[in-house]
């Protein structure tokens, strides 16, 4: 039984970092690697041949 009730709270410590660190609305990784990546696709676009 207690085996289970730590795997259980691990579980909810991961997804409660996820939330906050991966997913946070506008400083999370996802948005700052999108806004990167889109500032990057720009540089690449302005570059002429």
């Amino acid at each position: 039984m207690r085996n289970i009730l730590i795997t259980v709270m691990m579980v909810v410590v991961v997804i409660v970092m996820f939330n906050t660190i991966i997913s946070k609305d506008t400083t999370g990784t996802k948005d700052q690697i999108l806004t990167q990546g889109a500032s990057a696709n720009t540089s690449i676009g302005a570059l002429k041949p």
